[in-house]
């Protein structure tokens, strides 16, 4: 932004337009010669005003329009008779920067207070920040795009709009293909405004996890949903509860991460229950970290969950709760067992895996127990012309036989076929990742018939 800042450049007639006959008295910016729309620091108003009461002849005769408390913080008074001054319309007042100011009659008491809203941190120049000032309220735009520098009316008395938004104020900055970001007066450490400056944190990135276009993304079919009552879910063996839901639709945790990033861009009810929830204004529900994960967050109604995950994104997914404690699912590992062509091309083949040892009982010996996968179901079956097929393994929760959980399993793979597989045996270890392989290679069956 070129704002301006040299009060010299400020010419009366010009950029500044004086209206001293109506009452209330108006100062008008005209954005033309020097003043670009960009605008002008109200600090540098307040020194070009001074300049026209110095050397003019007719304005000593009025009362001078402003009073400084700070360099960014000033009263537009009234004199004794009460006639005050004003801004003479929102084209003026949205040409003022880096500056908050009041209305005041002549026993100091404010008719309008505007607060000065400035960001802090990168905002592309095209994209649109916009702000709410009741919790769930209606979304104002910012009158620019790109970086904020603009006063916002939060009061009026009963001749000036008759409302009082100092006590909340929140603004937000959601680009597609960006990491969205939002501030609140909390967050600079203030509870209640006045018509000074504030500053937030605001700032937006590239977002790598978002890869597809909106279209795309809202074939995803992920939902959400508010709940009054919390919404048990089970990790680990262990009921947790929940008030927000999300349904992953069955898609990866990249894309349901993509599905909730779009639903918060939309200005229209995203609750697919019985309440209404704006997405433009919803809490962010979820953060996504590359080469970590999917991470839900606390939203102020409570923890949220999702429903209707991949396996294989069990491990990267984990869930904030209703008491903000960030749980995940005990470690799910992948076992994949690869065939060769004679058990694949051989109809009657199957397989079955076994610890090599276990408390119970040892393979070779007739207490062997066959591994169980996560689910839990025996990791045994037909080849049925796969070429390869995985499993995933209760890492660890996996107590079989009395075996000690969360341990590297040692398992012992064997296959038979009838027509063209002959029987064999592989040895492998079932560790703490998600790439454990066993490759059975039967020998060519050439005496079965």
């Amino acid at each position: 932004m070129a704002i301006l800042t040299d009060k010299t450049k400020l010419t009366l007639g010009v950029e500044v337009v004086l209206n001293t006959t109506s009452n209330p008295r108006t100062i008008q910016l005209v954005a033309t010669g020097d003043l670009t729309t960009d605008g002008v620091t109200l600090d540098t108003v307040y020194e070009a005003l001074k300049l026209f009461w110095r050397n003019d002849s007719t304005l000593p005769k009025f009362q001078f329009p402003m009073n400084p408390i700070t360099n960014e913080q000033f009263d537009l008074v009234a004199d004794a008779a009460n006639v005050g001054w004003d801004w003479k319309d929102d084209t003026t007042r949205y040409l003022i920067k880096t500056g908050g100011w009041a209305i005041k009659d002549n026993a100091g008491v404010s008719k309008e207070e505007w607060a000065g809203i400035i960001s802090l941190g990168s905002i592309a120049g095209a994209d649109q920040p916009y702000f709410i000032q009741v919790a769930g309220g209606t979304v104002v735009n910012f009158q620019n795009t790109g970086p904020i520098n603009q006063a916002v009316k939060v009061y009026g008395d009963l001749t000036h709009d008759n409302f009082d938004y100092r006590s909340y104020f929140q603004m937000f900055i959601r680009t597609q293909g960006k990491i969205y970001a939002s501030a609140a007066l909390t967050d600079i450490g203030q509870t209640v405004m006045t018509y000074k400056v504030y500053a937030f944190p605001l700032a937006e990135s590239t977002d790598p996890t978002i890869l597809d276009s909106d279209v795309t993304v809202g074939a995803f079919g992920i939902t959400a949903t508010w709940y009054a009552a919390p919404q048990n879910r089970t990790i680990g063996g262990v009921s947790y509860p929940f008030h927000v839901i999300i349904d992953g639709n069955s898609k990866t945790a990249e894309e349901i991460y993509e599905g909730i990033e779009l639903m918060l861009r939309k200005a229209t009810d995203i609750d697919k229950g019985a309440g209404t929830k704006i997405g433009k204004i919803t809490n962010a529900l979820a953060i996504f970290t590359p080469g970590v994960g999917l991470q839900t967050l606390l939203d102020s109604v409570g923890g949220v969950y999702i429903d209707n995950i991949l396996t294989t994104d069990i491990n990267r997914i984990k869930y904030t709760d209703d008491s903000g404690t960030v749980r995940s699912s005990p470690f799910i590992a992948a076992l994949t067992l690869t065939f060769n062509s004679n058990l694949v091309n051989d109809t009657n083949a199957n397989f079955h895996v076994y610890f090599t040892t276990n408390p119970t009982g040892d393979f070779g010996t007739a207490d062997a127990v066959v591994v169980n996968d996560a689910t839990p179901a025996a990791m045994t079956g037909s080849v049925g012309g796969l070429t390869s097929k995985t499993y995933t393994f209760a890492y660890e929760a996996n107590v079989q036989g009395g075996r000690t959980a969360g341990t590297d399993a040692a398992i012992t793979v064997v296959a038979i076929g009838l027509a063209t597989a002959q029987y064999v045996l592989a040895t492998g270890t079932i560790g703490r990742n998600t790439t454990n392989t066993v490759a059975l290679s039967a020998a060519l069956e050439r005496n079965y018939a």
